[in-house]
């Protein structure tokens, strides 16, 4: 789990994680944060599997449900690891996730606990 250097903490809880990717919270060690997502990818269903508890289908049925009743917007999609490090690194709050290969120069890790 990676994040931008905004967010102060250096671990985070699967609970916390769970509730910022499920858009039940939108704060994290007292900052607002953005969750995104892989679109596919080891990685991304890994994530998916270990810390939401849903497949890629039952994960895009939740968010349009949420978009449809006006409760949230979908999350930013990104095509791969690059990508989402890139994102992160510039956007204030952003929480995101890549492979363990994955360079994460300009952004921190996080640990989940």
């Amino acid at each position: 789990v990676i994040a931008n250097p905004s967010v102060k903490a250096d671990s985070i809880s699967a609970g916390d994680l769970k509730s910022v990717f499920l858009e039940d919270s939108d704060t994290f060690s007292g900052l607002h944060v953005v969750p995104v997502l892989a679109r596919s990818g080891p990685a991304h269903e890994a994530f998916l599997k270990d810390y939401l508890g849903k497949n890629d289908s039952a994960l895009q049925a939740f968010y349009r449900s949420l978009v449809f009743t006006g409760k949230a917007s979908m999350p930013k999609m990104l095509a791969s690891d690059a990508d989402m490090v890139a994102y992160v690194a510039r956007t204030k709050g952003a929480i995101g996730y890549v492979s363990s290969t994955a360079s994460t120069d300009g952004v921190k890790t996080l640990e989940v606990k």
